[in-house]
Order: C-alpha cells, then sequence, then structure tokens
C-alpha cells in the first residue's frame, strides 16, 4: 500500500479518536483516547528498529549558515493541511485546539490574541494571551529531531516542510512547559505527565509513524505495547 493509501487509513483511525467513537479504554482514560483494537492496529503496522540512529547534520535554525533543514519555522509556504491558507502554521493550530478564540482585528483572523483550552498531556485548564505566548506552544507529536534521525534526513524538502507542519496529524497547542520537558524524546523516554492520556499520545504517535513511513525503536515500541496492553 503506498503511502496516501496508509495516510488514509491513519486519518480515518485518528478522526474517529478524537470524536471519541468506539472508545472502550481504561476507566481512568481521557476521553477520546482510542480502543485497544485501534492502538494494536497501529503498533503492528509501523516498522520498528532497534535503536534511534544518529546520521547527524539535524538544524533547525534558519539564519544564515544554518541548514534549516524543516525549512523556516511555521511557514505557510507547504502543502500541509491548511498550507497556502495566507496564515502562519502556529496560529492555525491555535485557531484549531483553542475555544473562545479571539483575533487580533485586520488579521483576517489568522492572529489569535487569546483564547481557553484543555492540554492535551496534562488535562489542566489553560488560558491563552498573546502577550504571555510561551505558556502555550505548539508540540510535534513525534519530534523533528527524532524524524530527521529516523529517516526525514533523507526526505526531499517539500515532504519535510509538510511534516513539520502538518496541522492535521503531528501538531497540538500544548502547555509550555509540557513541551519543554519533552524536547525531542519518544515514548521510551517522555510520556504526557497526565497518564490519562497516555492512551491519547500513543495514538497520536503511532498515527504520524504510520503515515509518513517514519519507523519507532524497540524500546519506544516496547513502550507503548505495554500502554495498549495496560489500556493505557
Amino acid at each position: 500500500m503506498g503511502r496516501r493509501g496508509s495516510l488514509a487509513i491513519v486519518v480515518t483511525i485518528l478522526a474517529c479518536v478524537l470524536t471519541s467513537c468506539g472508545w472502550i479504554g481504561n476507566e481512568s482514560s481521557a476521553p477520546g483516547s482510542p480502543n485497544t483494537t485501534q492502538l494494536e492496529d497501529l503498533l503492528n503496522r509501523v516498522s520498528v528498529v532497534d535503536q534511534r540512529p544518529h546520521p547527524g547534520g539535524y538544524q533547525r535554525g534558519c539564519k544564515s549558515g544554518q541548514a534549516c533543514v524543516f525549512g523556516p519555522a511555521w511557514s505557510d509556504d507547504q502543502d500541509a493541511p491548511m498550507g497556502h491558507d495566507g496564515c502562519d502554521t502556529r496560529n492555525n493550530v491555535l485557531a484549531q485546539d483553542l475555544s473562545e478564540t479571539t483575533f487580533k482585528p485586520g488579521t483576517r483572523d489568522c492572529v489569535v490574541l487569546s483564547g481557553v483550552m484543555t492540554d492535551p498531556y496534562s488535562g489542566d485548564r489553560i488560558v491563552f494571551d498573546r502577550s504571555q505566548a510561551s505558556a502555550v506552544q505548539i508540540d510535534h507529536v513525534y519530534p523533528l529531531a527524532a524524524a530527521w534521525d529516523f529517516g526525514a534526513s533523507t526526505w526531499p524538502m517539500d515532504l519535510r516542510l509538510r511534516f513539520a507542519n502538518d496541522t492535521e496529524l503531528n501538531l497540538l497547542a500544548v502547555k509550555g512547559s509540557d513541551n519543554q520537558s519533552k524536547g525531542d524524546s519518544t515514548p521510551a523516554q517522555w510520556l504526557p505527565p497526565n497518564p490519562a492520556y497516555h492512551c491519547y499520545y500513543a495514538l497520536k504517535y503511532l498515527a504520524v509513524a504510520v503515515s509518513y513511513g517514519l519507523p519507532i525503536s524497540r524500546a519506544d515500541h516496547t513502550t507503548l505495547r505495554e500502554l495498549e496492553e495496560a489500556r493505557c
């Protein structure tokens, strides 16, 4: 099956999870967590390698002399969902994930000024205000540095740009401190601080991996399998 077919299946599973259809997770799991069949399907489909490779060459920065390997941060000039809509990716994610949202006048609802959200990693209610923007950050569920190591270093730039700006699969608005603690860690090293959100995170991580043909390490697979067997 080609990547487009794989993407369609993953998006269907993810859409089901996000609307809580068929959820039969642990009673302590957050609403919207996947059922064990959905998680098991992705665990059986994802490629597994012994450990995280380290090909070198990763540079996120785009200043003079920097490699800019995933393109300028939050670029609208890419073909991911919401690309080429005139708004930068960060504001697209904020508008998508926040409620009670207000926008800066004259920006065609492109610049988010305020809103509220339930943090998908802790469950905390977060109030966003643009004057304290770092309180809410945009997380790459499958981190960019990890993606580079696991195979994105061989991708063409247009695919890397799509991956870095994929609002549908790989980006979440999260509490800033959670994003900072996660860094470029993968599931064997980091899980959401609230165990109720482990299943949701596992589903999102695996959905990205399968959709983009990225492998996970054996340690990551073991961690995620243990979550699935325990119903998270």
